[in-house]
């Protein structure tokens, strides 16, 4: 790939680079943090609402977005210039505001199906002789798993962005630094993953969209869906994907006896995510993610 600029903006480096003839990658930051997916976030919303011409794809990731575009409609060098335009036109944080989804996302954990397939590839994991959710409590420094599951329920999620399979959330807690929860992922990859799965790897949790292989660390399950290709749920009427970039998922923990309730409703059409709208800037979430986490909970469940 050809490096087109670096340059300093605010923390960030944002790096240009052509990938063959029909993309452009631009890397905002070699490190994850809530910072660069703000300003990645805000730059690919404004670059889908030019609605330019030949540009066809449009992927935000993490810390980066990659474009997709027709180099015969669109000259590279113009798309590279109008990328950097949207880029000094956002001016500071505090000057972008975001519209988002808050969402309650109930998750059942230390469930039945997910400690079943856990345990059947303890020889994949760094600690054989304890489940996932007691491995990942102690490297975190917490007493018990109990105290780990409410680090995990206390505080909301970005969802930072989508992929690995077709509609896998990759959710970043909006906590300070030191009160991230890190965990590696298994020391070789299962070939078995409930759909559902609710789990952690590097400092992100997800939730498997459908059944199939994975490495992260196993919490729980989710009992509605995040995917779903019928699109027979309200949520679900625009998109097979429910998880949106930008989203907001407050991850509640519950019980057995709401999880079926929960999978009744799934089964029978008539189960809607509860959730509102919440508008903010970056500059006021990273001043205060304390005060921000408990003001958008409130407007969750009480406003």
């Amino acid at each position: 790939m050809e490096v087109i600029e670096v340059k300093e903006v605010s923390q960030l480096q944002t790096r240009y680079e052509y990938g063959g003839d029909e993309f452009i990658f631009v890397q905002l930051s070699e490190a994850m943090s809530l910072e660069a997916n703000f300003k990645g976030m805000a730059i690919t919303r404004k670059l889908k609402e030019a609605n330019l011409e030949g540009v066809y794809d449009i992927c935000p990731s993490n810390a980066s977005y990659m474009v997709r575009f027709d180099p015969e409609i669109i000259a590279p060098q113009a798309l590279l210039e109008k990328l950097q335009q949207i880029e000094r036109d956002l001016g500071g944080l505090d000057e972008i505001t975001i519209t988002s989804r808050l969402v309650d996302v109930p998750v059942y954990f230390n469930d039945p199906w997910t400690h079943e397939a856990l345990m059947r590839f303890r020889d994949r994991h760094q600690a054989p002789d304890s489940t996932d959710l007691e491995y990942s409590a102690k490297i975190n420094g917490y007493a018990n798993t109990d105290d780990f599951i409410e680090a995990i329920t206390s505080a909301p999620f970005l969802v930072s962005m989508i992929g690995f399979v077709p509609g896998l959330p990759w959710c970043f807690q909006m906590v300070r630094q030191e009160k991230q929860i890190e965990v590696p992922k298994y020391v070789r990859p299962r070939t078995f993953t409930p759909e559902r799965a609710f789990g952690f790897g590097g400092a992100f949790s997800v939730i498997y969209p459908v059944q199939g292989a994975g490495g992260y660390q196993l919490y729980g399950i989710a009992p509605a869906p995040i995917y779903q290709k019928e699109q027979t749920l309200f949520d679900f009427q625009d998109s097979i994907v429910f998880p949106k970039q930008g989203d907001i998922f407050r991850y509640r923990s519950i019980h057995a006896d709401e999880y079926q309730a929960i999978r009744e409703q799934v089964e029978d059409g008539s189960f809607v995510y509860h959730k509102k709208e919440i508008r903010f800037t970056p500059g006021e979430v990273l001043s205060d993610l304390e005060a921000f986490a408990e003001r958008a909970l409130r407007r969750l469940y009480h406003d």
